[in-house]
């Protein structure tokens, strides 16, 4: 629905209020005239600002197609929303891809002292969750809640920190109805004989302005079928008016009928239910540059009249082995069966390694080699032992301030890994103050916060009193100069993955 609170939104809110009396309980009418109250304090304006003092953050606008100096429209705070998972299935690599890049931008934000409001959607009603519900004899409420618990076990593993909100579409449906009434009485929708309501594209002038094509050059996207009752085949739908056989679950009382939202309108109303509009950035996969984001624009700004969001950010493809990822081809790998032979800060720093907005190649060879990579870090910190604790990083120390400068240049996670590596020399050579950086810096990013020994010795198939007890025999064989024995036991442990590094102190181990 359009979120500027003035005249306008009054109109708005008492129209909605009205059409939706008739369809909702009183509890429900009440729970949706909450939601929909004006955002506390004035409503943003979306205008050019000054850079606030030390703000030096540029990020790549995919509106504009070039990089522009970020402001946020609200002084010191951040409004983000990034479209989330359908959640039918397991979340794969894909989804890894595009979560670790904003978990990135919300983590480098806030670390530059914004306030955030990070929003991050789950749609939880769409057309493969009903089916895959069916197929499975399960409620759509049993499948999402599934889905929904394993993803938050993965994305726990990759170290993804929560949003701020994180809304379900299923409870929106009301606001989603106010936003298809506002845009119908502005003649940007309508319904078609077979009782879908859809948006009318060449009624909106400034279609195409995110994708940067004409409307001719546009087809209609991977989601949107093209029906015989619509006016225009890149006319998309806002409300699907239900089928015979679906679940009274995947069903919704309307002025339409009967039926269930379009994939494009839920984001619409939780964003603007949740951030007000504008709002500062909203990113995800570049797939849904088109048509799931241009669609977007249309109904936000078609229903307000006033822009939707200020900076559009997308992160780039994932293929696997150079290859589109595809469970045709045989190499579609979900998060969870790569967990079970890497654990998540690999995966982490492997995805960190490669810039948010570049296309990402995956492979296993490619991972081993980042987990060697991250073992040389973890190495470094425990060569350095007791750290100083560091209460706030200096960034005007050469190393902080470089690592400020890439994160500050559209998020260059490769460049802010560089700065780590290079701290991980100094540690290597006892400097203690650069150990204690490079675990603050990693921190940044969301790695290096495992003890060293803790990481360097975990995943392993061996118990570790085990292996202390084949030290010791080892330790014993060495005192009684029988050497073959030693050897012996220092190439089985190898054998088992476990690497034996003897000095002055005694013997310590690692995982190979």
């Amino acid at each position: 629905m359009g979120c500027e609170w003035g005249v306008w939104g009054t109109a708005f809110r008492a129209g909605a209020t009205a059409i939706l009396s008739f369809i909702l309980s009183a509890q429900q009418l009440e729970t949706f005239t909450e939601r929909a109250a004006p955002p506390a304090g004035p409503a943003p304006v979306y205008s050019p600002a000054r850079p606030t003092p030390g703000m030096t953050l540029r990020i790549h606008n995919t509106l504009s197609r070039r990089l522009e100096a970020f402001v946020p429209l609200e002084p010191g705070h951040v409004r983000m929303y990034v479209c989330g998972i359908t959640v039918y299935d397991l979340c794969h690599l894909g989804h890894a891809r595009m979560m670790l890049a904003f978990d990135v931008v919300y983590r480098w934000l806030q670390a530059s002292g914004l306030h955030v409001t990070y929003v991050r959607n789950i749609t939880d009603i769409e057309d493969k969750i009903i089916k895959r519900a069916l197929e499975r004899r399960q409620t759509i409420r049993e499948l999402t809640d599934e889905m929904i618990a394993a993803m938050h076990r993965d994305l726990g593993a990759l170290g993804v920190l929560p949003p701020t909100h994180e809304p379900r579409a299923t409870d929106y449906v009301p606001q989603m109805l106010g936003l298809i009434d506002q845009l119908q009485q502005r003649g940007l929708a309508y319904q078609a004989e077979g009782g879908d309501v859809n948006f009318a594209v060449r009624k909106f002038a400034a279609y195409g302005q995110l994708s940067g094509k004409t409307l001719d050059e546009l087809r209609a996207g991977e989601r949107v079928a093209v029906a015989d009752d619509k006016h225009d085949p890149l006319d998309f739908v806002l409300w699907k008016r239900a089928k015979p056989g679906e679940p009274p679950e995947a069903q919704w009382p309307s002025p339409w009928g009967d039926g269930r939202p379009g994939w494009h309108i839920e984001c619409s109303a939780m964003s603007c239910a949740l951030l007000g509009e504008p709002f500062d950035i909203h990113g995800g996969g570049m797939d849904l540059q088109f048509p799931h984001h241009e669609n977007e624009i249309a109904q936000s700004e078609g229903a307000s009249g006033q822009p939707f969001v200020k900076t559009w950010m997308h992160n780039g493809f994932l293929n696997v082995d150079d290859t589109k990822m595809s469970k045709s081809l045989g190499n579609f790998f979900t998060i969870a069966d790569v967990l079970k032979s890497f654990d998540g800060e690999t995966i982490r720093f492997f995805m960190l390694r490669t810039h948010y907005r570049s296309p990402f190649n995956f492979s296993t060879v490619a991972l081993e080699e980042t987990r060697s990579s991250l073992k040389r870090l973890y190495t470094a910190l425990q060569a350095a032992g007791d750290l100083p604790p560091v209460r706030a990083i200096d960034w005007t120390e050469p190393r902080a301030a470089a690592f400020r400068a890439a994160m500050d240049d559209d998020f260059n996670t490769p460049g802010a890994v560089a700065v780590l590596f290079d701290l991980a020399g100094g540690a290597n050579r006892g400097q203690a103050q650069d150990a204690a950086l490079l675990k603050a810096l990693g921190g940044v990013l969301g790695l290096l916060q495992q003890s060293p020994q803790a990481y360097l010795q975990g995943g392993t198939a061996l118990a570790a009193d085990g292996i202390e007890a084949r030290i010791a025999q080892r330790a014993a064989a060495k005192a009684a100069r029988d050497f073959a024995t030693a050897d012996r036991i220092r190439n089985d442990l190898l054998a088992q993955g476990i690497v034996l590094k003897d000095s002055a102190q005694g013997t310590t181990w690692v995982k190979a």
